[in-house]
């Protein structure tokens, strides 16, 4: 099996949960993914492999988007909600 070092990297799956998941369920997963898309892509150019921290911090951008496209669901959802039950 290929080493996976951008999507899911071994390493980060001890637990029966990938860190990630267990900080989006605790509400920080944001500012993490904000953290690491800094990280990843200011260091890039000093890397042996400046592509690979380019995906990483692709990565988190996408995982970010990710999570304010569900919010922004749900935040439809909701109002959608709230304004029927009022019409009624």
């Amino acid at each position: 099996m290929k080493k996976e070092n951008i999507n899911h990297p071994n390493h980060y799956n001890f637990g029966k949960i990938e860190v990630i998941d267990f900080l989006k369920d605790q509400n920080v997963a944001k500012d993490f993914c904000v953290g690491n898309v800094i990280k990843y892509v200011a260091r890039y150019k000093y890397k042996e492999k400046p592509i690979e921290d380019l995906k990483k911090a692709k990565w988190y951008l996408e995982y970010l988007i990710g999570i304010l496209e569900d919010e922004s669901k749900k935040t439809e959802t909701n109002h959608t909600n709230e304004v029927n039950n009022e019409q009624w």
